[in-house]
């Protein structure tokens, strides 16, 4: 089972949860789940007004042997207006646009989309359990 919690964060409410989102999904080959702005196919949708973050921003999705990655999907410009990184633990790294880089079996930790024009940020808690 992988589980999400999505809150959208802006320098003026920094550490507020208010419009925090969950989504799970069972940890079967083919699973996914979508963050972005269309409601149509994501399952956790961030304000329409915030442009940083595509229509179609992150894909989650389970493995054949029942563990996740995560996509960072191309949108329709050739550079985004964003940065995404992966923190476990004490450790952060940049994912690449386009990238996909799987998650802990098992763990934890937090996706940042932060906005490169303004302090604004989509955090994406994840738990895999096993």
């Amino acid at each position: 089972m992988l589980e999400l919690t999505m809150a959208a964060v802006t320098a003026a409410d920094a550490g507020a949860t208010a419009g925090m989102q969950m989504a799970e999904a069972p940890s079967e080959p083919g699973a996914a789940v979508r963050v972005g702005r269309d409601r149509s196919v994501c399952r956790l949708v961030t304000p329409d007004d915030w442009l940083f973050v595509s229509r179609v921003h992150l894909e989650f999705r389970c493995g054949p042997d029942g563990t996740w990655q995560v996509t960072w999907l191309r949108g329709s410009q050739p550079d985004p207006a964003s940065d995404v990184r992966l923190v476990t633990g004490a450790h952060a790294r940049s994912l690449p646009y386009g990238g996909i880089t799987p998650l802990p079996r098992g763990g934890s930790g937090e996706i940042v989309v932060q906005d490169r024009t303004g302090p604004r940020s989509v955090n994406v808690g994840f738990h895999h359990e096993v």
